[in-house]
């Protein structure tokens, strides 16, 4: 069976409220239970999200809060960052219905799946976005794309309601591979940066940011297992340790 406990719906910086409360009522509408909140711009318990979220107040109360995407989304092992428009950088831009295809497909895998949503006058910057394996889109007129906070998840979690509820009649967990987790990711590429850092790799200067990005969304857009991560770390290291001549 497909284990609903696997969705995670994390919100990164949101504004008001009653977005959050209302997020948090579609999401558990649809029977989904896991709400993280990343950097809310007011205080923290929020007295208009629990009066929003009516009987989703468990989640409210029960939510995690964090201070970067990074460390939301650091046990997971697939993450989709949503978005209205067309993004400048090195990802796979999914429709909803592709996108639902293989977040289905790493269910049956017993992953973790991670969906962040952005602020509500921003959405995700692209740094917000560089733990995303995928973008995804919801189809909206073109003249009027952008989307309430809560809204948008409700459409996304009833489409992946729907599709999951069909999909537990029948279906067994697949193989379960050992995908690595987004901490073990990043703890590779901060290993990888720092290295290139140190040969003088990233340069000029001025462009250091947008290479260290670059680097960033190649590894993150990838399905690396943890026994990858260890070859390349192996890999690395022992690039580091030869002191011969490779040419």
């Amino acid at each position: 069976m497909i284990n609903f406990g696997n969705i995670f719906f994390i919100l990164v910086k949101p504004q008001m409220g009653e977005n959050i409360g209302a997020s948090a009522r579609v999401i558990k509408n649809f029977r989904f239970e896991n709400f993280r909140i990343v950097k809310p711009r007011d205080k923290w318990p929020n007295k208009k999200a629990i009066s929003t979220s009516v009987g989703a107040k468990d989640l409210v109360h029960n939510s995690k809060i964090y201070k970067d995407v990074n460390s939301a989304v650091k046990d997971l092992q697939v993450v989709f960052g949503t978005t209205s428009r067309n993004r400048s950088i090195n990802k796979i831009n999914l429709s909803l219905k592709q996108a639902i295809k293989i977040i289905i497909k790493n269910l049956k895998n017993n992953k973790k799946i991670g969906l962040l949503f952005g602020s509500e006058a921003s959405g995700l910057s692209n740094e917000d976005l560089v733990n995303a394996n995928f973008l995804m889109n919801i189809t909206t007129n073109k003249n009027f794309s952008s989307l309430n906070l809560s809204h948008a998840i409700a459409i996304i979690a009833y489409e992946l309601f729907s599709s999951l509820d069909k999909k537990n009649l029948n279906t067994k967990t697949l193989y379960r591979s050992s995908l690595a987790s987004k901490k073990e990711l990043n703890n590779f590429l901060k290993f990888l940066i720092k290295r290139l850092e140190i040969i003088g790799f990233l340069k000029p200067k001025e462009k250091k940011t947008i290479m260290i990005q670059n680097i960033k969304n190649t590894f993150q857009k990838s399905s690396l297992s943890s026994q990858e991560i260890r070859t390349l770390l192996g890999i690395v290291s022992s690039l580091i340790k030869y002191k011969g001549n490779l040419h």
